[in-house]
C-alpha cells in the first residue's frame, strides 16, 4: 500500500521526504511540479519508490483534465483539499491493481521523454546552424 499525505503547502516550508506540489487554483489546477506554486497542495511520500509510482499518475490526471469537473468558483476556479484527497486516493488504488501495466506505461513514457529531449536538441542544433549560415551570408 502506498503511503502519502496530502495537505496545503505553506510558503517557506521545506519537506525532507519525497514530495510533489499540485497547483490548486486556476484552469491549470492539478498541475504537478517539483517546485512549489503560490497556491498548491503538497503530496508527501514515505519513500522514493512511492513517489516514483505516483508522479506519473499525478501528471496523467492533470494532462487529461481529470480535475476540471471538481473545480469550484466562478472567477478563479480552485480545487478543494477534500476532493483532491478523495479522488487522488481512488486513482492511486486503481493504479495499484494494474501495477504491471503501470510499470510498462512508465517505461514507455520515459523512452518517449528521452526521444523528445533528443528531438528538441536536434531542433536547437538545426536552428543554430541556420543562424550561423544566415550570419555568414549577411556579413559578406
Amino acid at each position: 500500500m502506498l503511503k502519502f499525505t496530502i495537505k496545503t503547502h505553506k510558503k517557506g516550508t521545506t519537506y525532507k521526504k519525497p514530495h510533489i506540489f499540485i497547483l490548486n487554483k486556476g484552469l491549470n489546477s492539478g498541475k504537478p511540479s517539483q517546485e512549489p506554486f503560490t497556491n498548491s497542495f503538497v503530496i508527501i511520500f514515505e519513500n522514493q519508490e512511492d513517489f516514483d509510482n505516483v508522479q506519473l499518475t499525478a501528471y496523467a490526471l492533470w494532462k487529461t483534465k481529470f480535475w476540471h469537473p471538481f473545480l469550484c468558483g466562478s472567477v478563479i476556479p480552485f480545487l478543494r483539499l477534500n476532493e483532491v484527497k478523495k479522488e487522488f486516493s481512488i486513482k492511486i488504488n486503481q493504479e495499484i491493481k494494474d501495477h504491471e501495466e503501470h510499470l510498462k506505461n512508465v517505461q514507455t513514457l520515459k523512452l518517449l521523454e528521452q526521444s523528445e529531449k533528443r528531438f528538441i536538441e536536434n531542433l536547437n542544433l538545426i536552428n543554430d546552424m541556420r543562424r550561423v549560415i544566415l550570419h555568414r551570408y549577411c556579413n559578406k
